[in-house]
């Protein structure tokens, strides 16, 4: 009896001594995967230094809300928080939800039947409720942003419409010691197969909704998944109360099919928040010349990423090629910034060093107002022209 006692104790002892470890997992994970390549870095000029100090920066896709990281202090692992955006000139983020992920995950094929964020959440202490449910996943992201802008003595503001956007940025701080924070969907398998969590996630604050992530799921077929289809009939209702709603569609990671069938669809203009383009990067996630015409032709706007996936050599340079492209077939104003930072993407820069964009995009041959318009305006009219007015 003894014996079984001290081993028990022994056992608990064990147990104990490994959960630092164990919960330190996430931290870890975060450090290695959200990481900035040494050596990538582009020698900045003063007169880039000089316009980049007078942008208002708009990036449309941040992962920042999948990891344990408190939005508000900054941070020597990942790419993002608060004080990074703010160096950097971020003026409007978008904070993306990530609430399901397959293990093995690939750009080729993946299917659903497997879950990296179920691991996370509990490794992160996220509420219990998030560990069966995607929905609660999103909204418990959604919280987070909540509570850090309630918390950040106005350094971070919670944007849900275009008067509230228009609001923030009359403010004279805003993108140098204020950011604005938009909350957007990645992937509509958060819906739990349910036309009305459309509504759940809109009342949570979700404004920008991607219908597809890696996998197919109740509403779409993934670039990454298996069928390669189109819509379901659930995505084509979604894809209507989303446009009654003023929802912005986004586009990313959705399978060809799906593209094609959504802007056959759209009355409303589409997003596609981060990507790459087939002229500089083949790739199966990437947009071909007719996708980006007709985006263009929708009044839709492509954010251009910066990790390998959407540029194939990680680099300002490589992105700001896949802007010119997209500026050379469709117009200037239809391109934008969509780093991915934080999306388990390794990057040449975190978000405190955005301007060496502004520097790769002068040595592209972008005037000073083109890059004003990639860096954050044609973001700022999109977004002001398509999130709710009030």
């Amino acid at each position: 009896m003894k014996r079984s006692r001290l081993a028990l104790l022994l056992g608990v002892i064990l147990v104990l001594s490994l959960l630092p470890a164990f919960f330190a997992l996430p931290q870890w994970f975060d450090a290695n995967t959200n990481s900035v390549i040494p050596d990538r870095l582009i020698s900045v000029s003063g007169e880039a230094r000089a316009l980049h100090n007078t942008l208002r920066v708009v990036d449309f896709h941040d992962d920042l809300l999948l990891w344990n990281r408190d939005p508000l202090q900054k941070h020597a692992r990942g790419h993002t928080d608060v004080p990074r955006l703010l160096e950097g000139r971020t003026a409007v983020q978008v904070f993306s939800a990530v609430t399901k992920s397959p293990r093995g995950l690939n750009y080729e094929s993946n299917t659903g039947d497997s879950d990296n964020i179920t691991l996370l959440a509990i490794l992160q202490r996220w509420p219990p409720n998030t560990w069966r449910s995607r929905l609660q996943r999103a909204l418990h992201q959604s919280r987070r942003l909540h509570d850090a802008a309630r918390a950040s003595n106005g350094a971070l503001t919670l944007v849900r419409s275009g008067s509230e956007l228009d609001g923030f940025l009359a403010k004279p701080n805003a993108g140098s010691t204020a950011l604005a924070g938009i909350l957007a969907i990645e992937g509509l398998h958060a819906l739990d197969g349910r036309l009305d969590n459309v509504d759940t996630l809109y009342a949570a604050g979700y404004r920008l909704m991607g219908l597809t992530h890696f996998f197919d799921n109740e509403v779409a077929a993934s670039a990454h998944g298996v069928s390669k289809a189109g819509l379901t009939e659930l995505g084509r209702q979604v894809v209507r109360r989303m446009e009654e709603l003023r929802v912005v569609v986004d586009l990313a990671h959705l399978a060809p099919a799906g593209v094609s069938e959504v802007l056959d669809m759209a009355t409303r203009p589409v997003v596609v928040s981060h990507t790459g383009v087939q002229a500089t990067c083949p790739g199966p996630r990437n947009l071909s010349d007719d996708q980006i015409r007709r985006i263009a032709a929708n009044g839709g706007i492509i954010g251009i990423g910066y990790w390998d996936g959407a540029v194939c050599e990680p680099g300002a340079r490589s992105t700001a090629r896949a802007i010119r492209h997209v500026a050379t077939i469709a117009g200037v104003q239809h391109v934008a910034l969509g780093s991915d930072f934080d999306g388990a993407t390794k990057v040449p820069f975190d978000a405190s060093q955005l301007v060496q964009m502004t520097q790769a995009l002068k040595e592209e041959g972008f005037t000073d107002s083109e890059i004003r318009g990639i860096m954050g305006d044609n973001a700022i009219r999109f977004l002001r022209d398509n999130l709710p007015p009030q």
